[in-house]
């Protein structure tokens, strides 16, 4: 019996160790980008001061990607741009932001309308970029948002895009937009 009773201790011992241990597994998705975490992977400098040709380099990039720019203003170094991708042909030829906001592209219903129903129509992209000269160098950074509008016109979701992969890609084909703006293609 008494053997009996050290063995249920110990094992009471070894479940409420067990039980007390705190596992964390922290997901960078999980908690919230700081100002200066968001920054950074939206921010890239380059190796030149002439703003010109950074912009003239992000200005293509933009308009490959199928962007139609709204405004650009050299002396602030500033572009705007947004892109329409409509949600019902799916089968498009831009499977990279078809692939990106499927999950943003939920159907959506509203309370207490029986008429017409309402389902996601259209994603905007939006973005706006910064290009500013640092002494020798210049600085780029760029701020994408997405919003969905449904069938009637009226806006369902609107977020920021704050993944970093989103952005390296992005920053990516801006550094061979610079390469090739640099070589005069």
């Amino acid at each position: 019996m008494r053997i009996f009773m050290k063995i249920t201790a110990f094992f009471f011992l070894v479940v409420l160790c067990i039980g007390c241990t705190v596992m964390s597994q922290r997901s960078d998705y999980d908690t919230p980008k700081t100002q200066l975490q968001t920054r950074e992977f939206q921010t890239r400098e380059y190796d030149t001061n002439d703003t010109k040709l950074i912009m003239k380099a992000v200005l293509n990039v933009l308009q490959d990607d199928g962007f139609i720019v709204k405004n650009a203003v050299v002396d602030l170094g500033l572009l705007s741009a947004s892109k329409e991708i409509d949600l019902q042909n799916s089968g498009s030829k831009d499977e990279f932001w078809s692939t990106f906001f499927e999950i943003l592209s939920k159907p959506s219903t509203r309370k207490g309308h029986t008429a017409e129903p309402t389902y996601n129509k259209v994603k905007i992209v939006e973005v706006s970029i910064n290009v500013t000269e640092i002494g020798k160098r210049s600085k780029v950074r760029a701020n994408f948002q997405a919003k969905i509008l449904d069938n009637k016109g009226n806006t369902v979701q609107v977020s920021d895009v704050e993944d970093p992969k989103f952005y390296q890609d992005f920053f990516a084909k801006v550094d061979k937009g610079v390469f090739i703006q640099k070589q005069g293609l």
